[in-house]
């Protein structure tokens, strides 16, 4: 286990001389700012990383929730990409296990040579090109996958199954399929909580740097950014080189940095969360990845216990109106029925929807799935009236986040003439340092731990689940007047005193931020008002808010939650202001 951060991050950022020094600063908390974020520190570098919101809270809080190699960056010859892509595939089973899994996948085919002139056109260039896929495709593409995916292997390799066999594995799927492909990638749980995990460890691995979430950059004067918190507190920095990680927001950044830019076009992603059993049970812990009937490519798999449903692929570009819409749910509840008939979907199921804008760069391509998913860092050098440049990181997505940081991390150490100590490629993430695997791995872990710790087995299992290895600093904290037994009232797993403890160590701003990133609450829709009352009143403790305060962050979070996200929340003991 790692040591704990010795200093409070916010005490740190109170202790901050006036216009600091700092080799870099990161604006934008997501995942990409946040893994370069930790790869600089681990350089022995003085950081600071800056989000106008909570870190994972933009893009990064609305995934497809996989970790995958991407198997139809084939078609479009992005081959170095796919390599990339299934080689940090592979590490992040490795570095974060207690939150990256395993996810067995299915390709219903519905020809066997179709699509192989288009997929020609496509690999060529075409930006056009139809996007059906026969079975003598689909077994190329699976094959070149196998092979791309050899370094660092973790997962079996794929299959071919014939329909009767198919039908008979998955019962519910469309008869019109002449075979499946069978092959595996992996999917994230709580992918908001390794984007703050990747902050953590950086300000583990350099005492001298720094964090702040809920920060608005104000002006920059001379070299210097001042920025202001939600709190009312100031602090400025004179960096020597900026990051902009701010995903969909990169041209606006630029703009109040007094850059122009047009780097970003990006498209809009948005998904379901259904409560279905039946679905549920037909998946069986599998995803399936599919072609709906305008050619989109569109995917359900169990997340949680629900049945998760994505994505669109929308041209859009503005972040902060993007929502789902209930043409997208139309579109999205329409495909999942078409493909598996047997299986009643339906908008009363629906416990959470979810959107989000890929930054993808900007792109002539007709059909958004033609634009390049991958990654640049192009640079805006200092000018007369810059001191500093600013680097852009455009494009990157979930799986690739270790690779990119690492590919920019070595170009900002060469200008500041630094040298890599450390690589990242086989460095734990959080909770998964000396994470126990395997189930025996598991029991031994538990044997030996429970005996050290001052709650059950049980509940350090229920921890180890939810924290990784970090279990144990929560199993072990003593928050005065919080016993592990007085739990939330509906969601009874999680206790008032995990709440207490996000608090007091992680960056904690609003009731939202523990909702929708701390917690899984939100997204698997087990929130009930009652819960989200009890964890005010922790809040509003460990945070000194006042009354005033408490009630505004309630109804903020419930305008959340019901408004962008569509939550039915249950009334369990009924909400009252206090």
């Amino acid at each position: 286990m790692s040591a704990p951060v010795r200093l409070d991050p916010l005490q740190r950022l109170a202790g901050l001389e006036p216009q600091a020094d700092v080799d870099v600063l990161i604006l934008g908390g997501g995942i990409n700012g946040a893994g370069l974020y930790r790869d600089l520190c681990e350089q022995g570098l003085r950081c600071l990383i800056v989000d106008n919101r909570d870190f994972g809270s933009g893009t990064s809080a609305a995934p497809s929730r996989l970790i995958h190699g991407g198997l139809k960056y084939l078609e479009t010859g992005e081959l170095g990409l796919v390599a990339q892509s299934t080689l940090e595939r592979n590490l992040l089973l490795k570095n974060a296990p207690h939150r990256v899994r395993p996810l067995q996948t299915v390709i219903p085919i519905f020809s066997w040579l179709r699509g192989i002139p288009a997929a020609v056109r496509t690999l060529f260039g075409s930006v056009t090109a139809p996007r059906a896929r026969g079975a003598a495709l689909i077994k190329l593409g699976l094959s070149m996958y196998d092979f791309y995916g050899s370094r660092d292997r973790t997962l079996p390799r794929h299959r071919l199954l014939r329909r009767r066999r198919a039908l008979s594995w998955l019962p519910a799927l469309t008869p019109d399929i002449v075979a499946v492909g069978v092959y595996h990638d992996a999917m994230i749980v709580n992918p908001e909580r390794l984007v703050l995990e990747l902050v953590m460890d950086g300000l583990r691995a350099s005492p001298v740097s720094l964090a702040a979430n809920h920060a608005a950059l104000d002006s920059v004067t001379d070299g210097v950014l001042d920025f202001h918190r939600a709190d009312g507190t100031r602090f400025s920095v004179r960096p020597r080189i900026v990051v902009n990680a701010a995903g969909p927001w990169i041209d606006g950044v630029n703009a109040t940095l007094g850059e122009k830019s047009e780097l970003i076009g990006g498209t809009k992603g948005s998904h379901l969360l259904l409560r279905n059993e039946a679905l549920v049970r037909q998946l069986d812990g599998r995803m399936i990845y599919f072609e709906a009937d305008d050619g989109r490519i569109c995917l359900v798999f169990d997340y949680e216990g629900l049945a998760l449903i994505g994505s669109t692929d929308i041209p859009a570009d503005d972040p902060d109106t993007v929502h789902c819409d209930d043409e997208e749910i139309d579109y999205l509840l329409h495909s999942v029925s078409g493909l598996l008939p047997g299986v009643d979907v339906a908008r009363e199921q629906i416990v959470h929807v979810y959107s989000g804008i890929r930054p993808l760069p900007n792109s002539a391509a007709d059909l958004p799935g033609l634009i390049s998913r991958d990654h640049s860092a192009p640079v805006l050098e200092p000018t007369a009236t810059r001191a500093w440049p600013i680097v852009c990181l455009v494009g990157g997505k979930w799986t690739t986040f270790r690779g990119f940081a690492e590919e920019v991390s070595d170009t900002l150490l060469s200008r500041l003439s630094r040298r890599r100590l450390t690589s990242t490629r086989s460095l734990p993430i959080g909770g998964g340092r000396d994470f126990p695997v395997t189930p025996p791995e598991r029991r031994r872990w538990l044997d030996e731990q429970a005996a050290r710790v001052p709650v059950s087995r049980e509940r350090l299992d229920t921890l180890l689940r939810r924290y990784g290895t970090q279990a144990l600093d929560i199993a072990n904290a003593r928050i005065a007047g919080r016993p592990d037994e007085q739990r939330l009232p509906d969601a009874t797993t999680w206790s008032t005193a995990e709440i207490a403890w996000m608090a007091r160590r992680e960056l904690v701003g609003t009731l939202c931020d523990v909702v929708s990133r701390r917690t899984d609450l939100a997204i698997t829709g087990a929130l009930t008002r009652a819960d989200l009352a009890c964890m005010a009143a922790v809040l509003a403790e460990e945070l000194h808010w006042n009354a005033s305060r408490r009630r505004s962050e309630v109804d903020a979070t419930l305008d959340e939650l019901q408004g962008r996200h569509l939550m039915r929340l249950g009334d369990g003991t009924p909400l009252q202001h206090q």
